[in-house]
């Protein structure tokens, strides 16, 4: 785990940090003996529930092996993904038969995602696009500062991109033209975030690699106010890293966050009061929840279930320790999440146990699985798509 980082943070220096800097703080990680720990091998259990594939498809690149942000998108009775080469396509939820599909001959690093009529993606290239939802037509082309990451945000007529230069932009939904830009210091040394904001009334809240978590508004990207997640600490780059990496998660009337160093955070959204901070836990990506719990993968791939009024742990689940999990979801009386050989585990919400898994594909499924009508879909980093149901005993 120890190399992988390593490896994450020379793909993620920015600013002005120099070539000196980046190597004395990789040496320091590499200097003492690897400690790195393998991937819980799996083992056989009694399985609690029947799992069946009702369709998959494998088309296009995926990933390609990159670490970017495609997710599906859903609506309409449609589920539209796109791929690294510029490959977007839709398909029927049904049968995952295919109804259109464009090659935008880009290099697509986040989206798809769907507002009703029109659909996004953003590109490694600083370029948004916004296309037909029903024919795949492209309807317009923007371009922003630098590379996108994180999965564009629909809010009123608005489109919000977050840059990786640490540039929040502004796009008019149905031009593309630009209605404001703030622009925000980040790190000498960060993890390639991929959280995006989270619309609470008329701000957009946003969580920065610096540790801080800024509320913005709306109509003109004012600073409303912003909260210290992550305060960093240490002489090294490395030891200063404090990212919020993950999209913070609204439920009821409070804000949830994961951060690198300081663990699971709740917020007032009005004005980002810290409710409780549980910092036993480092969660590099993002978080789940349910009316009353969170879950998440921690930076070992073993699995929680906090209570949301005070960050309390009810169940850890350890059986698939770093097995490089994706956020989990919750599909009915289960917890599931998907790991770096392409299986999905089903958890017991009320306990954590193993319950049951099914194989997709032998590649990462890195992308948050999606549940609509108790049918699970799950994009693979490989291109496979497919469909998933519990079936009863």
């Amino acid at each position: 785990m120890r190399k992988i980082l390593a490896l994450l943070f020379i793909i993620s220096l920015s600013g002005c940090a120099t070539f000196t800097k980046m190597t004395d703080s990789v040496d320091d990680l590499f200097s003492d003996s690897d400690n790195s720990e393998p991937p819980a091998e799996l083992t056989e259990y009694e399985a609690e529930v029947k799992l069946e594939i009702i369709w998959d498809k494998s088309d296009g690149v995926g990933t390609d092996e990159l670490a970017l942000n495609l997710v599906p998108a859903i609506a309409n009775g449609r589920i539209f993904i796109a791929d690294r080469e510029g490959l977007i396509q839709a398909r029927s939820l049904l049968d995952g038969e295919l109804f259109w599909e464009v090659e935008i001959d880009m290099p697509i690093s986040a989206g798809p995602v769907i507002d009703d009529d029109l659909l996004y993606v953003a590109t490694s290239k600083a370029d948004v696009l916004a296309i037909n939802s029903a024919t795949g037509e492209a309807v317009w082309k923007q371009r922003v500062s630098s590379e996108v990451l994180a999965l564009p945000v629909v809010a009123d007529d608005m489109v919000l991109i977050r840059c990786t230069d640490g540039h929040d932009i502004a796009l008019n939904r149905l031009d593309g033209k630009q209605v404001w830009a703030v622009e925000h210091n980040i790190p000498a040394l960060s993890i390639r975030g991929e959280g995006a904001p989270v619309i609470v009334d008329e701000t957009a809240i946003v969580g920065y690699a610096n540790g801080k978590l800024i509320a913005l508004n709306l109509a003109d990207g004012a600073h409303v106010w912003e909260t210290s997640i992550a305060i960093p600490r240490g002489r090294s780059e490395v030891e200063r890293l404090t990212d919020i990496n993950g999209t913070p998660v609204l439920s009821g009337d409070t804000l949830f966050i994961s951060s690198f160093k300081s663990g699971v955070n709740a917020v007032t959204p009005i004005d980002g009061e810290v409710l409780w901070r549980n910092e036993s836990i480092s969660a590099i990506s993002g978080l789940s929840a349910d009316y009353s719990y969170l879950y998440l993968s921690d930076a070992s791939s073993d699995v929680w279930q906090l209570d949301q009024r005070n960050g309390a742990s009810y169940w850890k689940q350890a059986d698939l320790h770093q097995r490089q999990l994706s956020i989990p979801v919750v599909y009915e009386d289960y917890v599931v999440v998907g790991d770096f050989e392409g299986y999905l585990h089903w958890l017991s919400i009320t306990d954590g146990r193993l319950l049951g898994r099914i194989e997709i594909t032998d590649e990462p499924i890195v992308a948050q699985p999606i549940v609509i009508d108790n049918i699970l879909y799950v994009y693979a980093s490989d291109g496979t798509l497919a469909a998933v149901k519990v079936l009863l005993f």
